[in-house]
């Protein structure tokens, strides 16, 4: 039997309303069909944690292949954008094993308790660096902060010169935007050409970190994918694949997590109040929004063989949309899930950043990012409150949840 229609026309997923708050979308669609089909597209939209933990383990039958992705057509019809094979398609998070276990074991190691540990001092003081004068200026648009730490992180950890950090955090908005569901063909085409541009910057920064290897050198990451290139371990153009994710995984989605707790400190200031307080319960905070609000709605996932979920019939081809963000507020799941809550016995039991094999690599890092923000932005501070006049704009994406715009009015200290 195949999974019903989804409810509502698909110009709703892309309407204003819902682009600032999807989440009474998700509600319904959970509630109506934990899996439904959109359109004649073979995409389905999965809205439970049961099957979305379902799916994430059966693995012989759900790719984590990035193949294609829903669009909305010039007439406003649901349709596909199928994506070339480029040769660095497949990698970290849309690899599947024994590929995937490979390349984590690449990347891991920079991402260690260890090295994040002798990282926090310089994302510190990049954190002050950004504040201070902002917060001098009694604040403005917070969306610039927000972007630009994540992209010196990410720049640090690949071995790229901070000089380009301003290419750098252009470049981590990128992927975001393929995948907004909503791009026409002049935008398209203009974000593939970006893309070539990064390719063959990565690419010589790659070769680059080959050439001056020397024996006991700490790794950058782009040092560590070289010498995985050397070792046969992976293709050039994987190990270029794997530094562009790293833009978007730990560029893109720190970015919008951060954004997304600053704009709920400035929305209850009773809350920031709170914090102020206790500053022991920041981790805390930081888990609920990456809950309430993840930087990415849903991942997609590949059919790989005929087979049911949630007993509805799926053939080879057709994709599904594990919807992260409606499985976190499942009621089934959590008790009083639409309410942020500093008690929750386990914290970290949500979806936002992945679960199991796939569980994201750069999930600690992300965390200690948004913890020291918010450490940072509390201790400068005794007022964050909206700016008057103009409120939050949130991207035109149905794949990612970041503002574009937070304007925002602060009281020092």
């Amino acid at each position: 039997m195949r999974a019903p229609l989804i409810s509502g026309s698909i110009d709703e997923w892309f309407a204003a309303a819902t682009i600032a708050d999807p989440h009474s979308l998700h509600a319904r669609l959970r509630g109506d069909h934990p899996i439904s089909r959109i359109g004649e597209t073979g995409v389905h939209f999965v809205a439970t944690w049961e099957l979305i933990e379902e799916a994430l383990q059966r693995e012989a039958d759900f790719s984590a292949n990035l193949t294609g992705v829903l669009i909305r057509d010039a007439a406003g019809r649901p349709g596909t954008f199928e994506f070339p094979d480029i040769g660095a398609n497949h990698v970290i998070a849309t690899a599947d094993d024994p590929e995937h276990a490979v390349q984590r074991a690449i990347v891991q190691p920079r991402l260690s308790t260890a090295n994040l540990d002798g990282l926090e001092p310089s994302v510190r003081a990049w954190t002050v660096e950004a504040l201070v004068p902002w917060i001098d200026a009694r604040g403005g648009d917070f969306v610039p902060i927000a972007e630009l730490i994540p992209a010196r992180v990410v720049a640090h950890l690949l071995g790229l010169p901070d000089r380009d950090v301003a290419r750098h955090s252009a470049w981590a908005m990128l992927g975001g935007s393929m995948l907004a569901g909503d791009v026409d063909a002049v935008q398209l085409t203009a974000l593939v050409s970006e893309t070539g541009r990064m390719v063959e910057y990565l690419g010589e920064h790659l070769d680059a970190a080959a050439r001056r290897d020397s024996a006991g050198e700490v790794p950058s990451l782009l040092l560590a994918l070289s010498r995985g290139v050397e070792r046969g371990e992976i293709t050039r153009m994987q190990a270029i694949g794997i530094a562009i994710v790293m833009f978007g995984a730990a560029g893109e989605s720190t970015a919008a997590l951060i954004g997304s707790t600053v704009h709920r400190l400035a929305a209850e200031p009773d809350l920031a109040r709170r914090l102020r307080a206790n500053p022991h319960l920041v981790p805390i905070f930081v888990e609920e929004i990456a809950r309430l609000e993840p930087p990415f709605n849903f991942h997609y996932r590949s059919v790989r063989q005929a087979c049911e979920l949630g007993g509805f019939e799926l053939i080879p081809g057709d994709r599904l949309m594990l919807a992260w963000a409606a499985a976190n507020r499942d009621p089934a799941r959590f008790d009083e899930p639409d309410t942020l809550r500093l008690d929750r016995r386990y914290p970290k039991q949500h979806l936002t950043f992945g679960r199991g094999s796939h569980f994201c690599v750069g999930g600690p890092l992300a965390r200690l990012e948004v913890r020291i923000v918010i450490e940072e932005l509390l201790e400068r501070t005794k007022q964050i409150s909206p700016a008057l006049g103009s409120g939050a704009v949130y991207a035109p994406s149905i794949f990612v949840r970041r503002l574009e715009r937070l304007p925002l009015s602060v009281y020092p200290d």
